[in-house]
């Protein structure tokens, strides 16, 4: 008999202290819940009023009305949870409480706003205000003690960060870097691109919606002077030809599709410009002399600008979208 009354007592212990386990943690999610609910109803409509009243300029009453409120509905929150949180368990513990969840969780939402506005994807509209009720529940966990509740609270904590300050940038950045490649190819039927000339570099390129430009000057330009130009610009006559004559100006087409254009001057310079087609694209190239190899070279050497050779160009900055 004496046995089985205390078998008897120390199952009906396990069940009550398991019965109160599950109320306990019942009770925490209720807690953190109407806290994410509360703070995601309020976040939303203070940050709104707050931006509407700064244009007419009257943000400070909206903000001294609207915070008192906001602790009104997280001190409302918190009733709930006062055998849960023992800062709750007196009024003024709980108006402390309210003070600081709001803090607390306000820093997090202005990390939030940093990172939205540094590009990073934080989901559609619905998931952001969703989302903006997130850190006063991670700070309210924090107050809940317990042996999952405050690791969980620091390990969303830690996720929010890891996104915000790496994953998301990093991937906001490829993104932004896909597009902008996208933009270059958008017209890659215009990408043509001659071998530069020895001693020489891309100096600059300019990517149109017609055409694309590339400047080649000399690789030490405080010391040696030179310049060479490439032009591809879409065209739509069926053949080459010279354009009307003009005085001092001589053209003619070669039997290898090459035009060449001669301008003379007064001085007895001579300026060379070649021009060639490309399926419906027309490229021409000059240097501002007579430097007829260079420019046949050039001429030569096209061909479809790679995605290394964009790239290059791209993280030396000589290349731009017009």
């Amino acid at each position: 008999m004496t046995t089985d009354s205390r078998g008897g007592g120390s199952g009906g212990g396990t069940d009550g202290g398991t019965g109160g386990g599950h109320g306990r943690g019942a009770l925490t999610a209720l807690h953190l819940f109407l806290v994410w609910a509360a703070m995601t109803a309020a976040v939303p409509m203070l940050g709104f009023g707050v931006v509407a009243a700064a244009w007419s300029g009257g943000a400070a009453p909206v903000f001294a009305v609207a915070v008192p409120l906001t602790l009104a509905l997280l001190v409302l929150a918190g009733l709930p949870a006062r055998t849960v949180v023992p800062m709750c368990g007196s009024r003024s513990g709980l108006v402390g409480w309210a003070a600081l969840v709001f803090a607390l969780g306000t820093i997090g939402i202005l990390a939030g706003l940093a990172a939205y506005t540094g590009d990073v994807d934080l989901g559609s509209a619905g998931t952001r205000i969703a989302l903006t009720g997130v850190p006063y529940a991670v700070a309210a966990a924090f107050f809940v003690p317990g042996r999952w509740v405050r690791p969980a609270a620091l390990a969303v904590l830690a996720a929010a960060v890891a996104y915000g300050g790496f994953v998301g940038p990093a991937r906001a950045e490829r993104q932004q870097d896909e597009a902008e490649l996208a933009r270059y190819r958008e017209h890659k039927e215009l990408l043509f691109l001659g071998d530069a000339p020895a001693g020489m570099r891309v100096s600059r390129a300019q990517v149109g919606p017609t055409d694309f430009t590339v400047e080649y000057r000399p690789v030490r330009e405080s010391y040696v002077s030179g310049y060479a130009g490439l032009a591809v610009r879409r065209v739509f006559t069926p053949e080459l030809r010279c354009p009307e004559p003009v005085k001092d100006r001589t053209c003619a087409v070669g039997a290898d599709g090459v035009m060449k254009l001669v301008d003379e001057f007064p001085d007895g310079a001579r300026k060379v410009t070649l021009a060639r087609r490309i399926g419906n694209v027309e490229v021409t190239v000059g240097d501002g002399t007579a430097d007829e190899p260079l420019l046949r070279r050039l001429l030569a050497t096209l061909h479809s600008l790679s995605d290394a050779e964009l790239e290059k160009l791209r993280q030396e900055k000589v290349i731009t979208l017009r």
